[in-house]
């Protein structure tokens, strides 16, 4: 009798990469677009969006961090599987709110996280046994890179100069 892995062993990230077809993401970790409503679309100021789009984003121990950006979409993130993943959300006037999202809900951990658009948003794995967090996002209006802005250590530094620190560490050149 062949024993299920699920027995024994959680997947490894590269078990979860493979099985879910994921693709390196400019951001930091891996994605794959899951969902988009062809037959439903929306007038944004950007052009044309389709209504909701909806990813696969996983953080991997190689890959560990999504640098900070911003949409101007709104996101609802859900988590699946893995490791705990921390959310750094700095809002336009600097206020900045911590999550963490895992499956520790008796520990404050969060299933589900909105963030608006408008919002700067990095997300960093947290050390844990299974090496990757997986997390789902739903985005409306659905996403387009037009509508999607990274953020530089520089310019996040000189409008958000309390936390420099934070952003030295969680945002790309």
């Amino acid at each position: 009798m062949t024993q299920n892995r699920r027995d024994n062993q959680i997947p490894t990230a590269q078990d979860v990469i493979a099985a879910l077809d994921l693709q390196s993401h400019m951001e930091g970790g891996f994605y794959r677009r899951t969902f988009q409503t062809d037959h439903s679309t929306v007038e944004t100021a950007g052009g044309h969006r389709y209504l909701m789009s909806s990813i696969y984003y996983l953080l991997t121990r190689d890959s560990p961090i999504g640098h900070f950006h911003m949409n101007r979409s709104d996101i609802v993130h859900y988590y699946h599987l893995g490791d705990a993943i921390q959310y750094s959300l700095i809002y336009p006037d600097g206020t900045l709110k911590s999550v963490v999202m895992g499956n520790d809900i008796l520990a404050g951990e969060c299933l589900q996280l909105h963030v608006p658009g408008g919002i700067w948003k990095a997300s960093q794995l947290l050390a844990g046994i299974a090496g990757y967090g997986l997390v789902s996002e739903a985005v409306s209006p659905g996403f387009d890179y037009v509508d999607m802005e990274m953020g530089s250590r520089l310019r996040l530094g000189q409008r958000f100069p309390e936390h420099s620190m934070l952003i030295e560490r969680l945002a790309r050149e």
